[in-house]
């Protein structure tokens, strides 16, 4: 593997030694001293081209605890506000050696485009309402460290799937891992190109929900949104929140994800999201040996 720009792109043996290899890396979490030589020497760059508080700072950490060299690169503030185009900015980062560049921006393929043009690894960390891989990645880890296992587990992927890279990326990656997925949303929320990925789709919740092991409650990105795509907020969470009788519905160890940030009382209640059956904390938290391990396969060799 040399870059990580699609949860489709991993086979099944790779998906499950990056998992595996999370697992060991959680491990030095538990230390006092929580870092590894592994990547010392080598630069990652953090190229991000919208905002996210917990993936850049979730890299951050990770190629730190490597003990990588970090170059935080923000496009406010900096060429690319001067209007950079995307290749003269990889061309400074070749010519600056970066040997990862870790890279979220607004335009779906921007992650391919940037691989074309450097000689590191590329890791797209979403791109648009495409992809976000180890997102994905994160979310198996989490599912398969509080269930036990991947193969045959039944996943909804409840709301706004049609602007979801997140959604999207689970849908491959759970597939390719033997879990069954059904997404669960309005018709106005759902991508034209739906009835090509490989899953179920449905319209109903509540019919959904008691034969479920996992439910993956998706932010309402209404900063995409420029159109009505549901009545109204009272509206979307009477159909798609996720509230303690919903939760009573499903099977006893049946959890609940979220990606973050939530959106409390529109897809998620308060009650459901404190709940020790919400998992979100211990995604943020999973997020880091995960990308970890990403980093680690990627640059670090053996």
């Amino acid at each position: 593997m040399r870059h990580l720009l699609s949860a489709g792109d991993l086979s099944r043996d790779e998906a499950v030694l990056v998992l595996d290899t999370a697992a060991e890396l959680a491990l030095v979490g538990d230390r006092s001293v929580k870092k590894l030589p592994t990547l010392r020497g080598r630069t990652v760059v953090n190229l991000f081209y919208e905002d996210s508080t917990r993936t850049r700072t979730s890299f951050e950490l990770a190629a730190k605890r490597l003990s990588a060299d970090v170059v935080n690169f923000s496009a406010k503030g900096s060429s690319v506000s001067k209007g950079e185009s995307l290749k003269d900015t990889a061309l400074t980062l070749q010519a600056m050696g970066a040997d990862g560049v870790v890279i979220r921006h607004s335009a779906s393929g921007a992650a391919h485009r940037l691989a074309g043009w450097v000689d590191g690894s590329v890791l797209n960390a979403g791109d648009g309402t495409h992809e976000h891989p180890t997102q994905a990645l994160l979310d198996a880890y989490t599912m398969r460290s509080r269930l036990g296992r991947l193969e045959g587990l039944r996943v909804a992927v409840v709301g706004d799937i049609l602007h979801s890279r997140v959604a999207r990326s689970n849908v491959l990656l759970l597939t390719t891992l033997g879990a069954h997925v059904t997404l669960v949303a309005p018709p106005t929320l759902l991508p034209v190109s739906v009835h090509t990925w490989p899953c179920e789709v449905s319209y109903d919740l509540d019919a959904v929900l008691p034969k479920t092991d996992v439910v993956m409650m998706l932010r309402v990105q209404a900063e995409r949104m420029h159109d009505s795509f549901f009545p109204s907020v009272r509206e979307y969470s009477r159909g798609y929140g996720m509230h303690g009788e919903r939760l009573a519905r499903m099977p006893e160890d049946a959890i609940v994800m979220h990606p973050g940030p939530m959106v409390r009382g529109m897809e998620i209640s308060a009650e459901v999201a404190d709940s020790p059956r919400c998992t979100v904390t211990e995604q943020v938290a999973n997020g880091v040996s995960l990308r970890m391990a990403v980093l680690y396969l990627l640059l670090g060799g053996s």
